[in-house]
């Protein structure tokens, strides 16, 4: 009997997805579950003669055709310890083992240092596109060894979603380049949903418009530059009828968001980095504040604020709401790429940010229009510093900047809370200021603490006696 091209270890939603997906493209899979209910639950109910169950892993890996190629779509953490600790042994030098889940960069590093001395080739693979892209075409951001990348390339390429003709999959680096860039592309997907549930919260509060209106200003948006994968959802979200009484199912939605960690690793990276991606923190924090129900509850009753006031030109609001939400956009796909130039160069990665925003363009969370012109950006010039210094973003920012000005102050003067578009406000002026008052921290930090300061007319460093009056 003919050996399967490859194993897929774990059936919930993403892997039995993955696994049709590779069956539907030709390829023989063999799958596993460490439920063998699971298992049989999937071949039943999803039938294919592509896909091979079986109920141990020694029976797994005894059907691949060598050099092995095993994908595990299981949750991140311990459990990824756990099954390679069980596989591993199972397995022979030059075998290719991919972790397609949302694992931490740094445990990717890792894992892929212990399994290199077994001769174990390890991929930390990056997958985006919830259920549907992992059926009919993800996004996918494969990191490991170069060399296996031809073995396994050919497969994810053809799995993935394509983009005018071209596979939105390509080799991003070695170790745990793949699994960064996912959880990059996540932080920014943090930040874009923040600043749509903020448009929203402008048109509803200050424009006044229903859901019904509300839901044809964002179809209206998906045919201009706006135009990307949240947009269109969000317009059929807003009309979606609730099913269990009268009206719109968002208005019965609890006003708490979860997040998963990826959001909150970018942010804490970036620290680490020294890299500014205020908006994704700010997305990550207006996600914790969500869920203090109670206490939101208590703050509204005792906590008094500014009425909201109606915005004058219905027609003119929308249209500064939009050029606004444009222009913020642009700056917290800036923030992401910025990090990942940094990460490039820290890590000895030698990312292709311009490849990197291609694979963006279809099949993922975070796909959209102006993700060809963030393609093109870095194609004409890879040492690009940061989107800003492209004339197309520049422009961008100088004809939208006023609207979005014009929406946060409306917002802020109205109660409202938009923690991502005040970031995005706070980190285009400190990019472009002049002054940013560090001069006085400087000072500050010496008078307390001694810790020197620097000169514009001098090099080097300084200490001042501060307090103490120059003798005559």
């Amino acid at each position: 009997m003919d050996k399967y091209d490859i194993a897929v270890i774990g059936l919930s939603v993403m892997g039995r997805s993955l696994a049709l997906n590779m069956a539907d493209h030709g390829y023989r899979v063999a799958v596993y579950n460490r439920s063998k209910e699971v298992t049989e639950a999937m071949v039943k109910e999803y039938p294919h003669e592509g896909i091979q169950p079986y109920y141990s892993l020694e029976e797994l890996t005894g059907a691949l055709r060598r050099p092995r190629k095993i994908i595990m779509m299981i949750k991140a953490g311990a459990p990824v310890d756990a099954v390679i600790g069980n596989l591993a042994p199972l397995l022979e030098e030059g075998d290719i083992l991919m972790d397609g889940g949302n694992s931490f960069f740094e445990d990717t590093r890792r894992r892929s240092k212990l399994l290199e001395q077994q001769g174990i080739r390890y991929y930390g693979v990056g997958i985006s596109g919830g259920e549907e892209g992992a059926r009919f075409g993800p996004s996918i951001m494969p990191g490991g060894d170069a060399d296996a990348y031809g073995e396994i390339g050919p497969i994810l390429r053809d799995i993935s979603a394509k983009a005018e003709g071209e596979p939105c999959c390509t080799y991003i680096g070695p170790d745990g380049a793949g699994h960064y860039v996912k959880m990059v592309h996540n932080g920014i997907e943090y930040a874009d949903m923040q600043l749509i549930a903020e448009a929203y919260l402008l048109l509803k509060y200050i424009g006044g418009f229903d859901n019904q209106r509300l839901s044809e200003i964002f179809g209206e948006w998906q045919s201009g530059e706006l135009k990307s994968y949240l947009i269109g959802i969000t317009a059929d979200i807003l009309k979606e009828p609730d099913d269990c009484t009268t009206g719109e199912l968002v208005d019965y939605i609890l006003d708490s968001a979860a997040q998963k960690g990826t959001g909150r690793w970018t942010s804490i990276e970036s620290l680490k980095q020294g890299i500014d991606v205020s908006m994704i923190t700010a997305a990550c924090n207006a996600r914790v504040m969500s869920n203090r129900l109670q206490e939101r509850e208590k703050a509204f009753r005792l906590l008094k604020g500014p009425d909201v006031t109606a915005a004058g030109e219905p027609l003119s609001f929308i249209r500064m709401v939009r050029e606004g939400l444009y222009a913020a956009k642009i700056l917290a796909y800036a923030q992401g790429f910025s990090l990942l130039k940094d990460a490039s160069k820290q890590y000895e990665w030698n990312l292709e940010l311009g490849k990197i925003a291609s694979i963006f363009r279809a099949g993922c969370i975070i796909q959209a229009v102006f993700l060809n012109d963030i393609t093109a950006a870095f194609q004409e010039n890879p040492n690009l510093e940061n989107l800003l210094f492209h004339e197309f973003f520049r422009q961008g920012i100088e004809k939208n900047q006023g609207s979005l000005r014009e929406i946060v102050t409306q917002g802020i003067k109205s109660g409202l809370p938009l923690p991502a578009m005040t970031n995005a406000l706070a980190y285009l002026d400190a990019f472009r200021g002049a002054h940013v008052g560090a001069n006085l921290i400087q000072a500050q930090r010496d008078c307390f603490g001694a810790h020197t300061y620097l000169r514009t007319d001098q090099e080097g460093s300084f200490h001042h006696d501060w307090g103490k009056k120059k003798e005559d």
